[in-house]
This record gives structure tokens, sequence and C-alpha cells, in this order.
């Protein structure tokens, strides 16, 4: 689903207590990614509810604690990736934006989190080619029933 993006790999080894968490959200992410679509995004507005807004710094903790316990989130694999990111991020009481987008030249199809239109930990010059076809928002109060 992925073009190679910048910083696929830890920064630095995350504390202690996040690691198993992180694993458990690579798990979840791992049987998420084998849904369909419409499952996928059904499933990650239900698990965004009660979750307060992420922070840039809670997003970009949850995204390198996931490529520190994970290789199979490193490399291609965004949708794993960002999944297990908003994944731990809910774990943790948060929610990102997580987004799929599409560009056509050449065509593919990337899936990223970011924060207040910000992505995480992405390289911004190729992510604003994308085209945003899905972005699951934290809920706010405001927001009507789904």
């Amino acid at each position: 689903m992925s073009i190679s993006m910048v910083n696929e790999r830890a920064i630095s080894p995350p504390p202690l207590w996040i690691r198993p968490l992180a694993r458990a959200a690579v798990l979840l992410a791992r049987g998420i990614a084998k849904l369909s679509p419409e499952r996928q995004f059904a499933l990650l507005k239900s698990l965004r509810r009660g979750a307060r807004a992420s922070r840039a710094d809670e997003a970009h903790r949850a995204r390198n604690a996931v490529l520190f316990v994970s290789v199979m989130c490193t490399g291609p694999w965004c949708l794993q990736r960002s999944v297990a990111t908003a994944l731990l991020c809910r774990i943790c009481g948060t929610w990102p934006e997580w987004c799929v987008g599409v560009r056509t030249e050449p065509f593919t199809a990337h899936a990223w989190v970011q924060v207040d239109g910000i992505p995480i930990d992405e390289d911004t010059e190729q992510i604003d080619c994308f085209h945003r076809m899905v972005v699951i928002r934290p809920r706010s109060r405001k927001e009507p029933s789904e």
C-alpha cells in the first residue's frame, strides 16, 4: 500500500512500560489490516469513542514504540503501522487522526496518522501529494452520532 517514507525505524528505545502495549497493538493491527476496508473504518470509528485527541508527542511516542517492537511495521506496511499507532494511542486514552490517501502519478496508496493535520514522522512533502480518502478524527462532543 505504501511508498517509502521517512523515519521507518524507531528513533530510540521506548520506555519499558509501553513495549507490551505496543506488541498488543501490533497484533490487533495485523488482524484489522486483514478486514475489508468498510469493516476497518467501522471498527476504527468505534474504537475512537471516549478518547481525547492525541497530542503530537503522544502520537510520536506511540509510532516509535510500534516501530521498535515490530519489524512488520517498518518498510511498506503502512496500513499495519498506522493502525497499530492509532491503537496504541487509544490504549493510552487518546486518538490521533488516522488517514488513508491515494495519489495518481505514480498510483499508490498510503496510510498514516496525524495530529491537527500534521503527519507524524512522515515526509510532509510526499504526504501533501496524497488525496485524503478517509480521515478518522477524534470524536468531538459536538459530532453527531454515526
